[in-house]
């Protein structure tokens, strides 16, 4: 057997119903004040709810994640987290987003918590 090392950094999981609903202070909880709400342009209604949860902790909301993450659509929504002062990307949905996500924290200093979509509509 080969020799490694695996270190992970910190992790927090909150699941069960109606979690959806501390999203705001799980976002405080990470030191974060200024959230960007990343998903896919079909998933804009999500985003929103997610949004109003926010409240002032809200940057703004970007609806382009794509699939494959083109680095045009990277440098789109880093560009946007910039300005807006994003400090924390919240991803709703799957791999496009996530992976969104990611490539805007290549460059940037930002935490990610991730919601499924599937929470977005048990909540609403």
């Amino acid at each position: 057997m080969k020799e490694f090392v695996y270190t992970a950094l910190n992790s927090r999981v909150v699941f069960g119903a109606g979690k959806l609903a501390i999203i705001r202070g799980e976002v405080e909880a990470i030191g974060a004040s200024r959230a960007l709400v990343l998903c896919t342009p079909q998933q804009r209604a999500q985003a929103a709810a997610v949004a109003e949860l926010l409240g002032s902790r809200l940057a703004g909301i970007h609806d382009g994640a794509e699939m494959h993450v083109p680095i045009e659509s990277a440098r789109k929504a880093r560009a946007l987290a910039t300005e807006l002062g994003a400090d924390c990307a919240v991803a709703i949905g799957g791999g496009s987003t996530i992976g969104l996500v990611k490539a805007i924290a290549l460059e940037a200093p930002i935490a990610i918590p991730t919601i499924t979509q599937q929470q977005v509509l048990s909540a609403g």
